[in-house]
């Protein structure tokens, strides 16, 4: 099988199974406090909607085990996600996945991974390095980031020097988070943070920028531009737009590290 063959592969169906304690394990691996009662305590808790990129994430794991590529070299450029339904407090549902897209960069190429259920839909836009060059479709370019209404918000987050040991319990094992020989064969000086624990962390944040809980998260779009070494401090910046309907709010967002960018053409839509 050739990578050009992955285009509209079926991954088949899983069940997802988690229980309230997962859901909490999540919030607390981006960064939420022991006062936010509704997010690590089970009598009031309300499950944060990007766990739902940690539940359907199988299907990359499943894409990778395919064998055309050693996911051990690949990495996550994107994200997106929209919410169907909310999470419930524990879970037992039946996921779908396939591959949507598979171009061809020249020197790389990008696979675009779905997965679907009653709750959520997710796509994982994963990066291959050396695998381009085939003659393969190049794909859109990005969508225009909506309008920025003027309003700004901006806050920053300590990661931890054990950020992404904790966050990888909520399943994303990929050694290159936890094993410093897979991470320096990636050009990593140490293992970093995953890219969806970043975007949970500023998915989680931003909420705040509209004055919504963050359990009221619909929607989620980012790219993940640039690795954050667990101990960075990860700076954001938000602004309203004039997307949305009646009850809802609009944002677009960045995140960065000092000087680089680690989040890019973020959107996110809360209601």
């Amino acid at each position: 099988m050739k990578l050009s063959d992955l285009q509209d592969y079926k991954l088949g169906n899983r069940m997802v199974h988690y229980e309230s304690r997962d859901a909490i394990l999540y919030a607390l691996a981006v960064g939420a406090k022991s006062l936010e009662t509704d997010l690590v305590y089970e009598r009031d808790l309300r499950v944060l909607p990007a766990y739902a990129c940690a539940l359907g994430l199988w299907v990359v794991e499943a894409a990778g085990e395919l064998g055309v590529y050693d996911r051990k070299y690949s990495l996550h450029a994107s994200q997106t996600l929209e919410i169907i339904r909310p999470l419930p407090i524990s879970g037992n549902f039946e996921t779908s996945g396939k591959i949507t897209g598979v171009w061809d960069k020249g020197k790389a190429a990008l696979l675009d991974i779905e997965v679907e259920c009653e709750y959520f839909r997710a796509s994982y836009r994963i990066f291959l390095p050396g695998l381009g060059g085939w003659g393969g479709e190049r794909g859109s370019a990005i969508e225009p980031v909506d309008e920025e209404s003027g309003d700004s918000w901006s806050g920053n987050y300590v990661t931890s020097p054990e950020q992404a040991s904790l966050y990888r319990l909520t399943g994303d094992l990929h050694p290159i988070h936890i094993d410093p020989v897979v991470a320096k064969a990636n050009s990593f000086e140490r293992p970093i943070l995953h890219g969806l624990c970043t975007l949970g962390i500023v998915a989680r944040m931003i909420a705040e920028a509209v004055g919504m809980h963050p359990s009221k998260l619909t929607k989620l779009d980012a790219r993940l531009s640039s690795p954050v070494l667990p101990g960075d401090v990860i700076e954001v910046k938000a602004n309203r737009t004039r997307t949305g309907g009646s009850g809802s709010m609009g944002l677009t967002f960045e995140a960065s590290v000092g000087r680089t960018f680690v989040l890019k053409s973020g959107r996110a839509t809360f209601a």
